[in-house]
């Protein structure tokens, strides 16, 4: 069986100040799909890319955060799968989590016009997709249980 190559990536990213978890939140700009939505970094793979290194690419493309920046990448258990009307078929995504240093500049690209740094439970109450309230408990789970947490670690990405 060939591997099978999702159409879009995804990258929750975070950081630990002070010994509490902050969520990376940007929100999309109008005249955009979904306007005004809170959401992590996603974007489509482009072709020859591999899946690490395109959502490596969306991260700085729509954060600036780039190598240097990112402290630990890690995979997440969750493959998303959704119904996408303007190609009349289904589309999956690949869920990542980046965990940045503490003083890393994020800059937003024209794709988004605001940012936050939010507590999980803030996440929570921002997002709308049943998809991304999965993905803020697996980014818990993950600072919560680093010994555990250590299987989904990647090497580094710089």
């Amino acid at each position: 069986m060939s591997p099978m190559r999702p159409d879009l990536v995804a990258c929750w990213i975070f950081r630990i100040v002070d010994d509490r978890v902050e969520i990376l939140l940007i929100r999309r700009a109008p005249g955009r799909m979904y306007p005004g939505l809170w959401q992590c970094v996603t974007g489509r793979l482009e072709s020859g890319e591999t899946i690490v290194g395109g959502a490596l690419r969306e991260v700085a493309e729509e954060t600036g955060i780039v190598g240097g920046d990112i402290e630990a990448l890690f995979e997440t258990d969750i493959v998303n799968w959704f119904h996408e009307v303007t190609v009349d078929g289904m589309w999956s995504e690949v869920v990542f989590a980046a965990r940045i240093r503490a003083d890393a500049a994020v800059t937003i690209s024209g794709e988004h016009d605001d940012l936050r740094w939010v507590t999980p439970a803030a996440a929570h109450e921002l997002v709308l997709w049943p998809a991304y309230h999965r993905a803020i408990d697996q980014l818990q789970w993950l600072v919560a249980n680093p010994s555990m947490a250590a299987v989904y670690r990647l090497p580094d990405p710089t």
